[in-house]
């Protein structure tokens, strides 16, 4: 009997040195940035879930200008965003982030960064999503706990088997084993370029049946002043506080997507899409807040060489796109070539391209 309680003991004693010593651990790594600083003095993202990461960014202070999107949005570089609005960008769009997730990370930004400067919001389909306010977060899990201002409250939700796994890929950047991940949020997530096989890349595009041309719905159908009014867009009601209360330069940019991921032309859902972007054009237009459209048939959207699958454009096109929201801002007009529509916003005169 006295060996069996001095072995319940040492297993009870074991059990909590590990415990213990895991805490210090993970306190001492400080994987998700989100407790104070102890070991080391910089946050070093070393997951690839965006949503537990990108708060410390956020609290580093160390940019002033910001993209929200989802994985649309991610391509879009800092370094060359900076070249046009100037200041000090991070990309914080996120894998499948839905608008719910995004507004969260912007009011964060907003509550932590006194001196904004710019917010690019990527827009695509989740901010037009009917159902947005009941379908808030992914299967990833949304730590509303790290998004409020006090860390003590994380602590309960530290001490598990994933923590452990990030805090220990941590400790191994300290000491220089591994490379550190995205430090300002950007990340080619795409295949190589060298890796482009236009024949994989059209099968994703249009299926088995191959490449084939989008027909418009003839007549197009026209929705009553009735039905447009029964139409809700409720995360539409998050976007409009964001461009309220950044209170600094707010963009919105319709990121694009292939033809074939678009509403047929024409069509009952083309045109509730278009009425979820006149109503963002009306926020835009309250906030004085340019909007430029990349969602439509042009040849960016038309050519299947600009894509790895039906929403992800390649390096050119990235490039390309920031270049044309420089164009757009500085014109004020849509583009004669077709790229993109100039929907709401000043009309000449936007952006500087060089910085303050």
């Amino acid at each position: 009997m006295h060996d069996w309680r001095k072995f319940v003991w040492a297993v009870v004693c074991g059990f909590a040195g590990i415990i213990v010593l895991l805490s210090v651990f993970i306190l001492l790594m400080n994987p998700y940035g989100n407790l104070p600083r102890i070991l080391l003095s910089e946050h070093v993202i070393s997951d690839i879930n965006q949503r537990f990461q990108y708060p410390a960014l956020i609290r580093s202070k160390r940019y002033d200008s910001i993209v929200i999107g989802a994985s649309d949005s991610r391509l879009l570089h800092p370094r060359a965003l900076e070249r046009v609005f100037g200041g000090r960008f991070a990309n914080l769009a996120m894998n499948a982030g839905l608008a719910y997730e995004q507004y969260r990370l912007s009011a964060l930004f907003i509550r932590e960064v006194k001196d904004r400067r710019t917010l690019v919001v990527g827009l695509d389909r989740v901010w037009c999503d009917e159902h947005a306010d009941e379908e808030r977060i992914t299967f990833r899990g949304f730590p509303e706990w790290m998004y409020d201002d006090d860390w003590r409250n994380d602590l309960r939700y530290m001490l598990n088997a994933k923590t452990v796994e990030i805090s220990g890929r941590r400790f191994g950047q300290a000491l220089g084993f591994r490379e550190a991940r995205f430090l300002d949020g950007y990340e080619v997530f795409t295949p190589p370029e060298s890796a482009y096989d236009p024949v994989k890349v059209r099968a994703k595009l249009w299926g088995k049946g191959g490449p084939n041309s989008v027909e418009p719905v003839v007549p197009a159908y026209a929705a009553s002043a009735e039905e447009r009014a029964r139409w809700q867009y409720p995360a539409l009601a998050w976007l409009d506080e964001i461009a309220t209360r950044f209170a600094g330069r707010v963009v919105f940019v319709y990121v694009p997507a292939h033809i074939a991921a678009q509403p047929t032309p024409g069509s009952a859902t083309a045109a509730r899409r278009e009425e979820c972007k006149a109503r963002i054009g009306a926020i835009a237009r309250r906030h004085a807040a340019p909007f430029i459209d990349f969602y439509i048939h042009s040849e960016i959207t038309a050519n299947d060489a600009n894509w790895w699958d039906r929403l992800h454009f390649r390096l050119p096109i990235a490039e390309r796109i920031v270049d044309d929201i420089e164009r757009a801002l500085a014109t004020g007009k849509d583009d004669p070539m077709g790229d993109w529509r100039y929907l709401e916003g000043p009309r000449t005169g936007a952006v500087s391209s060089t910085a303050e």
